[in-house]
């Protein structure tokens, strides 16, 4: 996996909604497939995404496309922000490809296909070829909170990223406090119907914003090293801790 690829993706790339429904060529399938193994996980948690045709996916809000990807894992404690990290790679990689992707929280795939023994589904991904514009012209075209809303720092290359992440409802649940050469990172608290919803989802945003910073740190020659720490600047009114990275 070219890493540097996906990170200069981060600032190119758009959730696509409507594709061309013309399957993708086997040669271009096939490369997606060979690149899932390459993925690098935040946690040592066994995982699986399964290539499947985009008719075999269900539910409130999924998208017409031609393919998806179908996320399941071990349920264990991270586990949803580990998805969030190690699929996030794979949405670069689709959009550094030229092909369309789109996060699809709320389906699930059909019956017909199989999760394998000891995991649970986790979320899809829809992807093909976009049935209009792939790639933002500029930066001003996310519509993302300031760095310094979600921040304690004004600036910074590794939170600008993390910044510019994806998120369910472009929520944008996360929050960081950096000191020294690590960064701790936060995830709002969600509470009665909303937290039935938004709570799982917002584990996985976290991850993906994760993915966000990891890049970033490997774009400029460090070496990222994610871990919960015992003790950590108390979290803001709202949030709740999720990990630290050091090594930055």
């Amino acid at each position: 996996m070219d890493f540097e690829r996906l990170y200069q993706s981060i600032f190119r790339r758009k959730s696509v909604r409507k594709y061309e429904m013309t399957p993708l060529d086997a040669s271009v399938t096939d490369e997606v497939s060979r690149l899932l193994p390459s993925l690098k996980p935040l946690f040592d948690i066994r995982t699986d995404i399964s290539l499947v045709q985009g008719d075999t996916i269900r539910g409130l809000l999924a998208l017409k496309a031609p393919h998806y990807l179908v996320m399941s894992s071990e349920n264990r404690e991270g586990y949803l922000v580990n998805a969030g990290f190690i699929l996030q790679q794979m949405d670069l990689a689709l959009s550094a490809m030229g092909l369309g992707s789109c996060w699809v929280g709320l389906a699930k795939p059909s019956g017909n296909i199989a999760i394998k023994p000891g995991m649970e589904f986790v979320i899809a991904m829809a992807f093909g070829k976009a049935a209009g514009s792939l790639y933002r012209d500029s930066l001003s075209e996310f519509k993302r909170k300031p760095l310094g809303k979600i921040a304690n720092v004004p600036e910074d290359p590794l939170l600008e990223a993390a910044r510019l992440a994806p998120s369910s409802v472009n929520s944008q649940p996360w929050y960081f406090k950096k000191e020294a050469d690590r960064i701790h990172a936060y995830c709002i608290r969600t509470g009665g119907l909303k937290a039935l919803i938004y709570e799982r989802l917002n584990q996985i945003d976290m991850g993906i914003a994760l993915c966000h910073v990891w890049l970033a740190g490997l774009h400029l020659g460090k070496d990222p090293v994610f871990a919960r720490q015992p003790e950590f600047p108390e979290a803001p009114a709202g949030y709740e801790y999720v990990i630290s990275v050091s090594g930055i």
